[in-house]
């Protein structure tokens, strides 16, 4: 199995619907979810030339899960049932 990481991307409201959107699409992952995650505060981006405030908006990075899986093309179908993020964005997490 392989490690990935899904990076929610979106504002959300946490009406008891979404949060129920939420609960029934973490029963889809199932036993895959190695760490069910966390949503995002306030950030800063921290760059060579400077450090700016990240903006909670619809292109924010709102929060993360991590799962196991065999493919990258086997969490694209999971990711694309997520309930409620603008997108998600999924990274293979290497081993070192």
């Amino acid at each position: 199995m392989k490690k990935f990481v899904l990076l929610y991307v979106g504002m959300w409201e946490h009406t008891p619907e979404v949060m129920n959107g939420w609960k029934k699409w973490f029963e889809i992952l199932g036993d895959r979810v190695v760490d069910s995650g966390n949503p995002f505060g306030a950030g800063r981006e921290i760059t060579k030339s400077g450090t700016k405030e990240l903006p909670q908006d619809e292109h924010a990075i709102v929060g993360y899960t991590i799962i196991n899986a065999e493919s990258l093309e086997e969490v694209e179908k999971l990711a694309k049932s997520c309930p409620i993020i603008t997108s998600v964005k999924i990274y293979e997490a290497m081993s070192m």
